[in-house]
C-alpha cells in the first residue's frame, strides 16, 4: 500500500472540509446540481476520447496508485546473483526448480526461457516487447486521469457561466445576487478540487511507479541474459548495482560486504 498517497489526500481532503468547517454558510459548498455538471461533464468528455473499455478500467488504474508496492532492486539483484551463482556451478538445468519459485513474472518468464536454451537475441526481444507493452498500458492509465484532471475544471467553468446567466436574468432582485454567485462559483471549486487534489497528482504517481518499474524490468533483462553468457557472479552484482540510486547501491555493497 502507498501510504504517501492515502496521506496527501488526507491531508489535502482534511484541510478542505476544516476550512469550510470553520467558516460561514458551510451548507453552501454542497450544491448536488454542481457536482453533476462536473463528474457528468469530465465522465462524458473521457468517454469521447477513449473507448469505453478504457474508461471502465479507470477503477484498477486508481487501484495501482493506492496499493502499488514500491520495488526492492537490491532484494531482486541478490536474487538474480544467487541464481548466477547456482548456475555457473551446477549449470542452467540445475535452477529449473529455483526458477519455478521466483515470484516475479517478468524474472520467471526471462529464466525459463534461459533454461529452456532460447537464443539471447530472442529472450531480449520477448523481454523488451513485454516491457515496451507494460509502458503503454501504463501511459494509457495516465492520459485518461489527466483527461479527468483537465475536463473537471473545464466543466467547473462551464457550470459558472451557467450560474451567471441564471444570476443575471435575476438582477432585478439584489437580495439573490450574493446567493446566485455562491451556487455559480461552486462548480469552479469542484472542479479545481478534482483535478487538483485527486486525478493530476494520481497521474503523476502512475507515471512515476511505471518510470521506476521500466528501470526495474531493464534490469532484470540485463540480469538474466548475463546468466546465460555465463557472467561471473560479481561482474553481474556491479553491473546490475549501476541500476540503483547512489544511496540503495552503497547499502547493498554494505550489506554483502
Amino acid at each position: 500500500m502507498d501510504l504517501a498517497t492515502i496521506i496527501g489526500i488526507v491531508i489535502g481532503s482534511g484541510l478542505i472540509v476544516f476550512t469550510i468547517a470553520t467558516g460561514q454558510g458551510a451548507e453552501m459548498f454542497f450544491h448536488i446540481p454542481s457536482l453533476l455538471i462536473v463528474g457528468g461533464g469530465m465522465i462524458a468528455s473521457t468517454l469521447i476520447s477513449f473507448t469505453l473499455k478504457e474508461v471502465l478500467g479507470v477503477v484498477g488504474i486508481i487501484r495501482k496508485a493506492f496499493f502499488s508496492d514500491p520495488a526492492d532492486g537490491a532484494a531482486m539483484i541478490e536474487q538474480i546473483v544467487a541464481l548466477s551463482k547456482k548456475a555457473r556451478k551446477e549449470g542452467l538445468l540445475a535452477i529449473d526448480k529455483d526458477v519455478n519459485e521466483i515470484t516475479d513474472s517478468f524474472l520467471r518468464g526471462g529464466m525459463e526461457m534461459v533454461v529452456d536454451g532460447t537464443e539471447p537475441e530472442l529472450i531480449r526481444a520477448v523481454m523488451e516487447t513485454e516491457l515496451s507493452y507494460t509502458q503503454s498500458r501504463h501511459a494509457k492509465g495516465a492520459q485518461i486521469l489527466n483527461a479527468f484532471g483537465t475536463y473537471a475544471p473545464a466543466f467547473g467553468m462551464i457550470g459558472t457561466l451557467m450560474g451567471l446567466v441564471q444570476m443575471l436574468s435575476k438582477l432585478d432582485d439584489p437580495s439573490k445576487i450574493g446567493g446566485g454567485m455562491a451556487v455559480a462559483l461552486i462548480t469552479t471549486f469542484y472542479g479545481s478540487v478534482f483535478a487538483n487534489l485527486i486525478f493530476l497528482p494520481l497521474a503523476g504517481k502512475l507515471q512515476a511507479n511505471s518510470g521506476t518499474e521500466t528501470i526495474m524490468k531493464e534490469m532484470i533483462i540485463e540480469g538474466v541474459l548475463a546468466i546465460q553468457f555465463g557472467e561471473h557472479p560479481n561482474t553481474i552484482h556491479r553491473k546490475l548495482s549501476n541500476f540503483l540510486a547512489p544511496k540503495d547501491r552503497k547499502q547493498l555493497d554494505e550489506g554483502n560486504a
